[in-house]
């Protein structure tokens, strides 16, 4: 059985519940992990632990005090670029569209999150989930 580590950055901490209710059946199911940390360098961290190999999405805020979620993404991008990345941001824009695609992102979601649209695009990279 798949089972997909998710690593959520975000300095919103009821981001975490949020996201453990959606998949909340997932996780029982043993086919999602979900992790949090509320800043990336705390993500850098855990990423380093487990050498990238155990995370395989990263579901990241861009706004967040000290390194921003931009430069997270170019971070894992350049170190671990197997690593796939979705940045998530309340101050949708342009600027922030066109960082995250020039970045390596695979998705750009703006808050609050459609969780069935996040759902549906896991899916797509990993249909073995289903």
């Amino acid at each position: 059985m798949l089972n997909v580590h998710i690593l959520l950055v975000d300095d919103e901490t009821d981001t975490e519940f949020l996201f453990k209710s959606f998949f909340r059946k997932w996780i029982k199911d043993g086919k999602v992990r979900l992790s949090f940390t509320p800043d990336a360098s705390q993500a850098l961290d855990k990423l380093s632990l487990s050498d990238g190999n155990d995370i395989i999405l990263i579901l990241s805020d861009i706004n967040m005090p000290g390194m921003s979620g931009i430069e997270l993404l170019n971070k894992v991008k350049a170190m671990y670029p197997h690593i796939d990345v979705f940045m998530m941001t309340a101050y949708d824009n342009e600027e922030y569209r066109k960082e995250s695609k020039e970045g390596g992102a695979l998705n750009y979601l703006t808050k609050p999150i459609d969780f069935n649209f996040l759902k549906d695009e896991i899916v797509k990279l990993h249909p073995q989930i289903t």
